[in-house]
């Protein structure tokens, strides 16, 4: 029998399957009871004080800034290692990215370079709690306090993620996650917003809802049928459905051992590759709790420079294409935003001046990890790198 273990497989069971047809059967579509009741369950996981559920992460980082008060103009502050919806936000808004490198350990932001990127145009920071392992928020915090900068946490893949058990999406002025189905819960697309800020969580709710003041439940359930909503923001429409809530309220009642088997698996792969010196695994911090969305590797055959690199991007792709072959399917970690070219043509950015973000986008790997993947399949892939990458 041939071998297909592919980068990620969704986990759905029969209640959460189920789920979606109560709405559906009883004709609330729309962001409603099953949206509500996921975003208390989500706060009630997470100690949010609020969770404002939207269409995606991108929409929810938009939103987050809009409330937030980004204006034309405005600077954020943005790892240049990063899915690309965290920068386009701040572009979509009329803002300018400002590009952080990162550390090549954790693939998140440096925050040892932040301040020297700071002007008098920086509103915002955006650290990226990338592939679940949190960003170093304790220092973040300190520069954002130092110079009056607003934190909208990217924890789209960030979901069980924690520092010394507190949440991340919970640090900054917003927290925003995505529900896309490589991630820990998922609802096709979706994302929800995390602030404590009864002000802000507010103005979330208007914003994501053309900008009204009563929502459908609140116009469609009440005592009065003639009741129009007052529109006090030109928002947008960027609601969450009701087939979205009740998958993703359902999920969340075994959220725990969702997370809990990702750890396991992370940690088999650990134990089984430790010992391997050319790939550098994930790493480990006291306090930092990894809720391993994707389990992100460097391959490092050599020492990494500029000289070495195009021999390593080969070396990695030929190693990709070998586990391929039997059946491993494995992905770069993510892009470079800077090498993209939208960004290469308007930032016009020499990569050489972000040494870490252009080696882990050209030295990175990403194994399979999903809830179903067995450990035969885990002995498999393991062995099969351990055969060595040429």
């Amino acid at each position: 029998m041939k071998i297909n273990i592919p980068i990620a497989k969704v986990d759905l069971n029969k209640y959460e399957i189920n789920s979606v047809l109560e709405p559906l059967k009883n004709g609330w579509l729309v962001q409603g009871p099953k949206v509500k009741e996921f975003e208390k369950k989500w706060s009630n996981f997470t100690n949010s004080k609020f969770s404002i559920a939207v269409t995606s992460c991108t929409s929810a980082l938009q939103l987050s800034l809009i409330a937030l008060g980004f204006k034309p103009g405005d600077e954020a502050i943005v790892p240049a290692f990063t899915w690309i919806s965290t920068a386009n936000v701040v572009e979509q808004l009329g803002g300018k990215v400002i590009f952080c490198d990162i550390s090549l350990d954790s693939f998140n932001i440096d925050h040892q370079q932040i301040e020297k990127k700071i002007t008098s145009k920086t509103k915002f920071i955006i650290p990226v709690h990338l592939f679940g392992f949190p960003a170093d928020m304790s220092e973040i915090l300190k520069i954002a306090k130092k110079f009056n900068l607003k934190i909208v946490e990217d924890a789209a893949c960030g979901f069980g993620s924690k520092i010394h058990e507190k949440h991340v999406g919970l640090f900054g002025d917003a927290g925003c996650f995505s529900f896309h189905p490589r991630k820990s819960i998922t609802t096709g697309e979706g994302g929800m917003i995390t602030t404590q800020s009864p002000e802000i969580a507010e103005r979330l709710c208007r914003l994501r809802d053309h900008g009204a003041t009563l929502t459908d439940l609140q116009r469609h359930l009440g005592p009065k049928p003639y009741l129009l909503s007052d529109h006090s923001d030109a928002g947008y429409n960027q609601r969450m459905t009701d087939i979205q809530g009740a998958l993703g309220s359902e999920q969340m009642n075994r959220a725990n051992s969702i997370l809990n088997k990702r750890q396991i698996i992370a940690n088999k792969y650990i134990n089984k590759l430790k010992n391997i010196d050319w790939l550098i695994l994930p790493i480990k911090k006291e306090g930092f709790i990894h809720s391993f969305q994707s389990f992100a590797c460097l391959f490092k055959p050599k020492d990494l420079s500029f000289k070495s690199l195009n021999k390593i991007k080969n070396l990695r792709n030929s190693f990709m294409d070998k586990l391929l072959k039997r059946g491993i399917s494995t992905r770069p970690a993510t892009h470079s935003v800077i090498d993209l070219s939208y960004y290469k043509k308007n930032y016009k950015i020499d990569p050489k001046n972000f040494p870490n973000t252009t080696f882990a986008a050209n030295a990175s790997i990403s194994l399979p990890l999903y809830n179903k993947l067995k450990d035969s399949e885990i002995n498999f892939i393991t062995e099969e790198i351990k055969k060595g990458y040429e």
